[in-house]
């Protein structure tokens, strides 16, 4: 609410100034003239006028009389004319935080100056407020709001009752109860919501999904495309927009939020918590815990069944755990713990980017001859020994692996546990493996020069935008095309 809205009546007080001076003008009275008519100093109407005083109901009553009026139209929300419009907009623009960090004067409006100057001027206040949003965030920024965001959720055992329960809500409405979450009971679920789920072959590429809130239509990439996961995610995640009344984000941590947001209901859609909970309790009762168990009886990835079980074990179960996509290289590309499991972390706290321990499961397992199953792993840390079981995978960029862990005391619930494979690591102490044997360090210092491969990343400016990295002029070509056939 800015400093021109009253915060009792929500009621514009500039602008009912305004309205006042057009009726007042209209019907010819001064400010003297009028304060007569209805009994106060000509004074007290200009402070009105110029939105710095609350008039009382009484008092808009008698000057809806004087100037031959409604109240009604006098406390209409619409400015009474352009130049009014105009002068409302920049009065705005130039109370704006954006403007106030700059240290320049504010233009004062006279009656003198035309419209065309106040557009100008207004011009300028809106460039400077469009380059503010698209200057979303520094790199630093970013990392720290993913850490902050990674932070609350670790407090929050990661969990979100009130999105678990709207997915329960719309997945009963949709009248799915039990098996796989099928594409047409997603299509059903976006019809529900006045949605129609269309396939085409000409998103733009810095897109996984396009809603047309005009004309109620989800756009996806091609229904041909390998595994039908990942369609039925972008559709639910396109759709929890919505549902979760999300409006465009204002910073990068808003933007972040959104983005787990929609991601944790659809994946309270494909993997729902009642059936989910109950599958996981019996599974621990029996000792057989596996996340190869829990993707398959939903018809989901690896991922995102190791994932899901962050959202429901320390709850449900009472068990904290851990859950690293790492790729080959040994970087950490998603990470969850709330088991206390010694991560590497950079100045800012963020973990993201930072190299795991090569004795860790999540790097070892890309050692294997045998990838198809899933290996298991007893680590000693500095904080205690964990048990763990990783699943390696490949993309087009490359092999990534796929762990979920819990302390040792836990391990006894989980398909696995037998194994005898053990390792110790003492990270962060650089001698566990990032500093070379003092004999081979002594070997090869000053001998070597390697020349690094360069990350193109470093280099690479954080996405701009209100929806960074997206190009709006593409989006809003693709929208008009497909508009119109």
């Amino acid at each position: 609410m800015t400093p021109l809205t009253d915060t009792r009546s929500g009621l514009e007080l500039k602008t009912l100034g305004h309205r006042i001076r057009h009726y007042r003008l209209a019907t010819g009275f001064t400010l003297d003239e009028l304060g007569a008519k209805v009994g106060v100093a000509g004074s007290q109407l200009s402070l009105i006028e110029n939105g710095k005083r609350e008039p009382k109901l009484s008092l808009l009553q008698a000057i809806a009389e004087a100037a031959e009026t409604s109240v009604s139209d006098l406390i209409s929300g619409e400015p009474p004319n352009r130049r009014a419009a105009l002068e409302i907009e920049l009065e705005r623009a130039q109370s704006s935080t954006v403007f106030r960090r700059l240290g320049v004067p504010a233009v004062k409006v006279t009656k003198s100056m035309s419209d065309d100057t106040i557009e100008s001027v207004l011009g300028l206040h809106r460039e400077l407020q469009r380059r503010e949003a698209e200057a979303i965030a520094t790199p630093e920024e970013a990392r720290r709001a993913n850490t902050e965001l990674r932070l609350r959720m670790r407090a929050k055992h990661n969990y979100l009752p009130d999105i678990e329960k709207l997915a329960e809500k719309q997945l009963a409405a949709a009248g799915h109860s039990t098996g796989a979450l099928t594409h047409r009971t997603v299509s059903i679920m976006a019809e529900q919501l006045g949605f129609r789920l269309i396939y085409v072959n000409d998103l733009p590429e810095s897109t996984r999904s396009i809603t047309d809130l005009e004309n109620g239509r989800i756009y996806l990439p091609p229904a041909s495309i390998p595994g039908g996961h990942g369609l039925r995610s972008m559709a639910l995640q396109a759709m929890a927009h919505r549902l979760l009344g999300h409006r465009p984000p204002t910073d990068y941590a808003d933007f972040l939020q959104q983005r787990l947001e929609i991601n944790y209901y659809a994946a309270c859609c494909l993997i729902p918590e009642t059936k989910a909970v109950a599958f996981l309790t019996e599974a621990k009762k029996d000792r057989n815990l596996a996340v190869e168990d829990f993707r398959d009886a939903f018809g989901v990835t690896h991922e995102s069944a190791a994932m899901r079980m962050t959202n429901l074990m320390t709850t449900h179960l009472d068990m904290r755990l851990h859950f690293m996509r790492i790729g080959s290289a040994g970087q950490i590309e998603r990470v969850y713990e709330n088991d206390d499991l010694p991560l590497p972390e950079d100045v800012t706290g963020s973990v993201e980017g930072q190299i795991v321990c090569k004795n860790f499961s999540a790097r070892d397992a890309f050692e294997r001859h045998n990838r198809t199953t899933e290996h298991y792993q007893y680590t000693d840390t500095p904080a205690g020994t964990y048990w763990c079981s990783t699943q390696t995978g490949t993309r087009d960029d490359g092999a990534f692996s796929i762990t979920v862990g819990v302390p040792f005391d836990d391990a006894r619930f989980w398909r696995g546990r037998e194994t005898q494979n053990r390792r110790v690591s003492t990270c962060p102490d650089e001698s566990c493996c990032r500093r070379a044997p003092g004999e081979l360090s002594d070997r090869w210092r000053g001998k070597a020069w390697p020349s690094a491969r360069v990350h193109a990343h470093i280099f690479t400016p954080l996405p701009r935008g209100t929806f960074p990295g997206v190009d709006d002029s593409t989006v809003f070509e693709f929208l008009d095309h497909h508009a119109r056939s």
